[in-house]
């Protein structure tokens, strides 16, 4: 069964407990979404709040998958730019599918569902993402449509002897 995809969902408890417990998971079985393993919800909830302040103030949009059950199966977050001469794209952040339904089609669903509401704002014509390398990740945005647009070696730093490339992804939008 297909996951049920709402953008800017109203924002309550379950909600909130939902996409923290869908970080969680994601990220303690290794999925790059901002953390190392072990995590738990008291590490993970400062980062959903700046996610939550960016929605409160207009800058952010929730896309919220929920599976056959109501439950958070997948998340992501558009954010606006704020610079003045960048305006015109906006910031894909947090992508997860939980791991459970990893490998039904899901993040492709998921990514399709962004690029939609992407679409849907005024006076963007891409969306920019960022992935660490070494996951897979940017062969799976590259499927979905993204082009490598700019790399950094070694930007981010997952262990004291594992640094990663930080890839910079772009996906025009047709309008």
């Amino acid at each position: 069964m297909a996951l049920t995809f709402e953008v800017d969902p109203a924002f309550d408890r379950a909600l909130r407990d939902g996409i923290t417990a869908l970080w969680v998971d994601v990220s303690n079985a290794g999925g790059a979404v901002g953390f190392v393993p072990p995590v738990t919800g008291d590490v993970i909830r400062p980062e959903l709040v700046k996610h939550l302040a960016g929605i409160v103030e207009g800058r952010t949009h929730l896309i919220v998958g929920r599976d056959e059950d109501g439950e958070v199966a997948a998340t992501a977050f558009l954010t606006h730019n704020t610079h003045r001469l960048m305006r015109h794209w906006i910031g894909l952040y947090t992508v997860m599918v939980h791991p459970r339904h990893q490998g039904k089609g899901y993040g492709r669903d998921l990514m399709a569902a962004t690029a939609d509401a992407a679409q849907d704002i005024e006076g963007i014509g891409a969306i920019r993402l960022t992935c660490r390398g070494g996951t897979g990740a940017d062969r799976f945005y590259a499927s979905c449509g993204y082009k490598e647009v700019g790399r950094v070696p070694d930007a981010i730093r997952v262990a004291e002897d594992d640094y990663r490339d930080d890839i910079i992804m772009l996906l025009p939008l047709h309008r």
